[in-house]
């Protein structure tokens, strides 16, 4: 089992990211809250992994805090939570407040998520209440430091919108989501987060 992962970050448009460890390129994808921390291209990033492993494929997910990979691994064994999925929750919520929500019973913020309706955010506070305990909430710098490499240069606002349409949005969904952002000037993760953030509101 692939752990942790140090090397030079190669590539980012979310959810996906490449690490170059000594001239290996590993795929990974990632929440936009590990996004958040990823330094620029070219630098040095560590992560720690989880390694999902199917007929017919083998993905690598990337987390910046031991905590975040701990919940991801709880919620792909709750009850219809499948690793893209775990990703959404991740994205739209700190594994602090999740922790939190689960404690107080408060199914009403976790169906402000995408993809979670009050029956499966229900049914996530009973089978994540005792799992929760197991989570040390005290998140793991990720350290990053090293030169550049080249990047093909692409508009935020495009890379948002193919990023929410990788996480499972249909693409006329996802192209509304980001025009309800002043884009203006943001990262295509600011872009990203505060198109979900505005769709958890509504």
């Amino acid at each position: 089992m692939i752990g942790r992962l140090r090397g030079l970050l190669a590539w980012k448009r979310p959810p996906y990211l490449l690490i170059d460890a000594h001239g290996v390129g590993y795929e990974l994808e990632a929440s936009l809250t590990t996004f958040q921390t990823l330094p620029e291209v070219g630098a040095e990033v560590v992560l720690f992994t989880h390694l999902a492993v199917r007929e017919d494929a083998h993905t690598l997910y990337g987390f910046a805090s031991t905590d975040e990979r701990a919940l991801f691994r709880n919620l792909i064994k709750a009850t219809g939570i499948g690793p893209r999925l775990a990703l959404l929750i991740l994205s739209g919520m700190s594994v602090e407040l999740f922790a939190r929500c689960v404690r107080e019973g408060d199914a009403l913020s976790l169906t402000r998520l995408p993809g979670i309706g009050k029956k499966t955010a229900e049914r996530l506070i009973i089978e994540m209440r005792d799992r929760i305990g197991e989570l040390a909430l005290n998140p793991m710098a990720v350290t990053a430091t090293g030169g550049r490499v080249p990047r093909a240069e692409t508009s935020p606002v495009e890379d948002a919108i193919s990023a929410l349409v990788a996480l499972g949005y249909k693409l006329p969904e996802a192209s509304r989501m980001v025009q309800a952002v002043e884009a203006d000037g943001l990262s295509s993760e600011t872009i990203i987060r505060q198109a979900l953030q505005a769709s958890v509101r509504r």
